[in-house]
């Protein structure tokens, strides 16, 4: 069935994401808006959108019937769920498919038994894939998980079954850590997922985190689209992404992608997904967990390998083959992405809220910025304090890290507080610069990621900048040209 209009379950930058190449395919889009988000792009451009109201989440982008109803009332076939909110919730995905409407990813089973950490690593032990060594049995009580945990050997790593995003997680060095670290992971676990269940792993020492991009179509093609580094994060959430992951021999590789082939094939997986693995310094790696939807980090992967990931989505739903065949997809160049936050890293990456006075306009070539704000839209806190993806390819990795501080230089999202200059210091870092990257390199580096002090000079350029932007802005007619969503979403390399 050839889907003719999607309704996007979600806001800001993954929807007019969405958006963008759902026009291209001939695709009708709407979108949803909490009374909050009326002004911003995503509830402006489409073809048609609905209001969700006002209140808390659950009364908004989590309403599941409130989202089905307005899909039925716009005569949508297909609903994308972007990422976060419904994206891997079973129950929505469940409703949508029962509503007759299309659900844009996996199969709910699917989201079913890799939402699970333990469910997921017991069914993939079936199939020989390398997994942590640690425990996750059934018997939960405090005298078998302490008892595991020494078995393993410290550090050890306590995390909630049903987790993500750094939730329900502790790092345990010692015995006498050990107790109430436990229970601090199965409150926390109960709190945010519902459930107190945990797992425990050996924790691998300034690990990377390494990720795999794949694609399944419903005719038994298993696609991966090569792996992205994603090492640096701050509080477990991911802040620098790119591609290639430096440092990596082809056939080291070659090899982590097949893996995550296998388990999309072991598990019958239909959409798109990200296997994430934990690598040691000595390359050995093991399966993490996998995500069920896309990631906000999907841009490079579309920069290097010329593919756009969202219309392979589209036509996996519709029942398609996929387009390409995996000796096809190949990689080119590098490409890096980072996130910009509406936060203060030098208070404890604080949230920051206020007016974005301007965003300004990335000037070179191959610089994508995907951002849901416009100028003169306020910045709250009631969601995720992301504010934009600035996603640069260079042919070279020297050149895409040069590019980027530069472009850096050029979104300035004036009004607010971000981590631009944060940014700029970790890839101006000479570890970043050399590839030497894990996940504890913002910890391990806070002293030298601290700001300095501008020289006269420094805060001279600063100043230029600034006024150049505005009279820019003033030259191709005002900070609304500028900030159009279709300007903003440029750069595939197609």
């Amino acid at each position: 069935m050839k889907i003719t209009k999607i309704l996007v379950a979600n806001r800001g930058e993954i929807a007019l994401r969405v958006l963008k190449t759902a026009k291209e395919m001939g695709i009708k889009v709407v979108t949803v808006y909490a009374d909050d988000d009326k002004s911003l792009p995503h509830a402006l451009f489409a073809d048609e959108s609905y209001p969700l109201g006002s209140g808390t989440l659950a009364d908004t982008y989590l309403n599941k019937a409130k989202l089905i109803e307005a899909a039925k009332r716009c005569g949508a076939d297909a609903i994308h769920p972007g990422y976060g909110f419904l994206s891997e919730n079973e129950e929505f995905a469940r409703m949508v498919e029962n509503a007759g409407i299309i659900f844009i990813g996996p199969t709910p089973e699917s989201i079913v038994l890799m939402g699970d950490k333990i469910g997921s690593k017991k069914a993939l032990e079936k199939i020989n894939i390398p997994l942590t060594p640690g425990y996750h049995g059934d018997d939960q009580s405090d005298e078998t998980l302490m008892k595991e945990a020494k078995k393993i050997g410290y550090p050890v790593l306590i995390k909630a079954s049903a987790g993500g995003g750094g939730k329900g997680m502790r790092i345990v060095h010692q015995d006498s850590e050990l107790l109430e670290s436990i229970r601090g992971a199965k409150s926390e676990g109960l709190k945010s997922f519902s459930s107190d269940k945990v797992l425990i792993e050996k924790y691998v020492v300034n690990p990377r985190h390494i990720e795999v991009q794949l694609m399944s179509d419903t005719h038994g093609n298993h696609l991966h689209f090569f792996e992205r580094e994603c090492s640096i994060q701050r509080r477990y959430q991911k802040v620098v992404e790119e591609t290639p992951a430096p440092n990596m021999s082809q056939e080291l590789r070659l090899k982590i992608c097949q893996t995550a082939v296998d388990i999309a094939k072991g598990i019958n997986y239909r959409g798109a997904g990200t296997v994430e693995f934990i690598m040691g310094q000595d390359g050995n790696y093991y399966f993490m967990e996998m995500n069920t939807r896309l990631q906000v980090e999907h841009p490079v992967t579309e920069m290097v390998t010329g593919n756009d990931l969202v219309k392979c989505q589209i036509l996996v739903a519709q029942g398609d083959k996929l387009p390409m065949k995996q000796a096809d997809i190949k990689q080119k160049g590098q490409a890096i992405e980072c996130r910009i936050y509406a936060e203060d890293p030098d208070n404890n990456f604080m949230p920051s809220i206020g007016m974005i006075d301007t965003i300004g306009v990335p000037t070179l070539r191959d610089v994508r910025l995907d951002c849901g704000f416009l100028d003169g839209t306020e910045v709250g806190v009631n969601y995720d304090p992301m504010l934009a993806k600035l996603v640069v390819w260079g042919e070279t990795r020297e050149l895409a890290i040069s590019k980027t501080i530069h472009s850096l230089d050029e979104v300035l999202f004036l009004g607010v507080k971000t981590n631009r200059d944060f940014l700029k210091r970790i890839l101006a870092h000479k570890d970043f610069v050399a590839g030497h990257t894990h996940t504890h390199f913002i910890p391990d580096h806070k002293t030298e990621l601290e700001p300095k002090e501008l020289t006269a000079d420094q805060l001279a350029s600063l100043v230029a900048a600034m006024s150049f932007s505005q009279k820019k802005q003033a030259f191709v007619g005002g900070a609304e040209t500028l900030s159009n969503p279709w300007t903003t979403l440029s750069g595939f390399r197609n």
